[in-house]
């Protein structure tokens, strides 16, 4: 049995702990039963060199939308990193706000696969992921001298 799912103001506030996702701007929106809604203003500071959001700004929304659901479905109890991400994306963005919807797929005892689906302010699809992230275990030191390793 599972903690009782995160709140949005929760969400929020665990979010805005991390640093980099504020310097990006991200900002949870929605919460659903099965993921996330998260949105980010385009600014000059997120742009390409042909003046369109760059490719790592969408790819980490796209990973942030995940990892956010992930906190919500576990009450923000498990912790999880990234061990793969791929993105298509469709078409480019210069303006306005993006808004990442993400979908867990599949929640093992080890791997959660997401999904995101990737939109511009008019509503137009501009990207689609799928993200895989591993859950983790609290970490234990093998040793007092030695580095902390997971336990299996």
């Amino acid at each position: 049995m599972h903690p009782p799912k995160l709140t949005l103001r929760q969400l929020r506030a665990l979010l805005h702990k991390m640093p980099f996702n504020r310097s990006v701007g991200i900002h949870i929106t929605k919460v659903h039963k099965d993921g996330v809604t998260i949105e980010i203003p385009m600014r000059d500071d997120l742009l390409n060199g042909a003046g369109v959001l760059h490719g790592g700004v969408t790819a980490t929304i796209a990973d942030v939308a995940v990892g956010m659901a992930i906190m919500h479905h576990f009450g923000g109890t498990r912790q999880a990193t990234t061990v793969e991400l791929k993105i298509n994306y469709f078409r480019p963005i210069s303006a306005g706000r993006v808004a990442a919807r993400s979908r867990l797929l599949r929640i093992g005892s080890h791997l959660v696969i997401g999904s995101v689906d990737i939109r511009d302010e008019g509503k137009n699809s501009v990207g689609f992921a799928i993200v895989t992230y591993m859950l983790l275990e609290a970490a234990t030191p093998q040793s007092t001298s030695g580095p902390a390793t997971l336990r299996k």
